[in-house]
């Protein structure tokens, strides 16, 4: 029998729809017979918010550590107070204090091995603020926590027919110019062009890049960054074997369905990848960072506030992000085990009629 996959899920901002999402999601018995749910955050609160929208009981395994979960129920490892104040739909520095005590306690545990991949609920990247979390998002925590010397993380949105990673993330649009560096693009083409094969198991991938500039900067009478910047990094990374194209106009790339002819695309700024990813993908995407050694997802949308409570939350993007993740793990334990003992490169002596193997060389 395959083993279970122990999958952490942060509860996020308590004041939002993170544990609505959460608990229909877990709702449905058939996920416990494919992975083990460890949810950060409090029984306390899951039942605040089960009583207040109305759901039914649900067996909830109280566990000290991951160490102790126990498969076939849904455990809950406690990481705030009893006298935790709940407020949905309300901004508050509590919540924001409850949202990182969950997410440093499941990225410890996803280091030490006790749960095999993170899947996190929305934060309020406001409220989480605080000496100890002084980054723009997930994305740079994570990469800043979990990354290894010269890891790189990338945010990618996917669902079943795109995935979108970006150039510059949680970054004022003020500044996106300054940071669309050919470096900054061809690093980006690497990770991403890496991920695609060994987390979504595409081989020689297609990634198409975007412009910067509106209709791609015209010739350069709207802007020179795609002359000067993106196309020679797109020329730099085919040199490499990279099968970048492009720079494309992403109004008119979206718009025609061009996206349907690549296994990526690769946006320059935040908005212009988001928006529309989510219009077209908005309740089933998933966000996912590349180019770590650990497995992180999330819904790809936000903490809903104006919803909170109320009972109107689809969880359907937190099922694909737990879906995604138990899938990316399984590629990528399928990548290592296929390329754990490769061939060694076989070489044939030139200039001799009995053509000989040459094993000695590496």
């Amino acid at each position: 029998m395959e083993k279970l996959i122990r999958v952490g899920i942060t509860h996020g901002d308590i004041n939002g729809i993170g544990y609505e999402v959460i608990l229909k999601t877990l709702d449905d018995a058939r996920l416990l017979e494919m992975c083990t749910p460890v949810v950060y955050g409090s029984a306390k609160i899951a039942a605040f918010y089960r009583k207040a929208l109305d759901m039914q009981p649900m067996q909830l395994n109280q566990a000290t550590s991951a160490a102790d979960a126990r498969d076939g129920v849904v455990n809950v490892i406690n990481v705030v107070g009893e006298d935790v104040k709940v407020e949905p739909g309300v901004e508050s520095p509590a919540a924001g204090e409850a949202a990182f005590a969950a997410l440093e306690r499941a990225t410890a545990d996803l280091r030490e091995g006790l749960i095999d991949v993170l899947v996190t609920a929305p934060i309020n990247k406001h409220s989480i603020q605080s000496p100890s979390f002084t980054f723009p998002g997930h994305t740079e925590y994570l990469e800043a926590t979990l990354g290894e010397e010269g890891d790189r993380a990338l945010m990618v949105m996917c669902s079943d027919d795109m995935r979108v990673a970006l150039v510059t993330t949680h970054l004022p649009l003020s500044r996106v110019p300054g940071a669309v560096t050919r470096e900054a693009i061809l690093e980006k083409l690497r990770v991403f062009s890496r991920s695609l094969v060994r987390d979504f198991g595409v081989h020689a991938p297609r990634i198409a890049v975007l412009s910067l500039n509106p209709h791609a900067g015209e010739g350069g009478l709207l802007g020179t960054e795609e002359q000067e910047v993106i196309a020679p990094a797109i020329e730099e990374a085919r040199s490499k074997k990279i099968l970048a194209f492009g720079p494309y106009a992403a109004d008119g790339f979206f718009g025609s369905g061009l996206y349907h002819r690549f296994d990526g695309i690769l946006a320059m700024y935040h908005d212009q990848g988001l928006a529309p990813f989510k219009a077209l993908a908005m309740e089933a995407g998933v966000n996912f960072t590349a180019g770590l050694p650990y497995v992180r997802t999330s819904p790809d949308h936000g903490t809903g506030y104006d919803i909170a409570g109320k009972g109107e939350a689809s969880e359907q993007s937190m099922r694909s992000a737990i879906f995604s993740a138990i899938d990316i793990y399984r590629n990528r334990m399928r990548e290592d085990a296929a390329t754990a003992n490769p061939l060694r490169r076989q070489y044939y002596s030139k200039g001799n009629d009995n053509v000989v193997l040459d094993l000695t060389k590496d």
